[in-house]
């Protein structure tokens, strides 16, 4: 290759770059989407196998997002400032899912909330119980991670959960944990704790408007379900 003559990716990194200021990421496949982030965390390499070799690692563009730093560490290409960068990316998401549900006056449906507990814990690798604070308008007054690990009755005290509802000011909560296995099918454990989570909330004017358990491609609402 000649001094004056360019590597052959950098034309293929303004295509593409073209491709989404056109389009946008509908028309991108997993493979493309990966390609495109790389570009701006990865600046003298070619992009396309490294999203590859990710997707082979991981399965999905969601898989790689929700991959740890050492997992991602382990794919040839990938350096920690890399890694670090689709870290970014999925925090980033997580925190948009958030204000979305913030924004929403129709927090009793649960699309918005939904996409905002996906984004959350999905993809965890252990379980963890989250509590959305709500306003007496149902508006999102802000989250918190009360348990992570074994989630049941002995681990996770309904006592805590209404404690810190109370501390902030929230008048109604729903709770949202993962199940790291992929079933998103709730245990008479999560049924159990959900019904002594409000029985203790009611005698301080709190509802529990919902549990919703998210999988690996699934959800589940006790709510919707008739479980609570």
């Amino acid at each position: 290759m000649s001094n004056n003559s360019k590597p052959s990716y950098l034309g293929h990194r303004q295509r593409i770059r073209e491709k989404f200021a056109s389009s946008g990421l509908d028309a991108f496949l997993d493979h493309e989407t990966l390609e495109l982030l790389l570009t701006y965390a990865i600046a003298r390499k070619d992009t396309k196998p490294i999203a590859w070799a990710l997707l082979k690692k991981f399965g999905s563009l969601a898989a790689v997002l929700d991959a740890d730093l050492t997992q991602l560490t382990q794919v040839p290409g990938v350096g920690e400032s890399t890694a670090q960068f689709l870290k970014l990316i999925r925090a980033v998401f997580k925190k948009y899912s958030l204000d979305e549900v913030k924004d929403s006056v129709t927090i009793r449906t649960p699309r918005q909330v939904l996409e905002y507990c996906k984004a959350s814990l999905a993809g965890k690798k252990e379980e963890c119980l989250e509590v959305i604070y709500l306003s007496v308008r149902n508006t999102v007054m802000g989250t918190q991670v009360v348990a992570s690990g074994l989630i049941d009755r002995v681990a996770v005290s309904p006592r805590k959960i209404v404690e810190c509802a109370l501390e902030a000011k929230a008048s109604a909560l729903i709770l949202v944990h993962n199940h790291p296995s992929g079933d998103a099918t709730p245990s008479q454990e999560d049924v159990d704790l959900t019904r002594d989570v409000i029985r203790a909330a009611s005698l301080f004017g709190i509802s529990v408007h919902d549990h919703i358990i998210v999988g690996k491609g699934s959800h589940y609402s006790l709510k919707a379900n008739g479980q609570i």
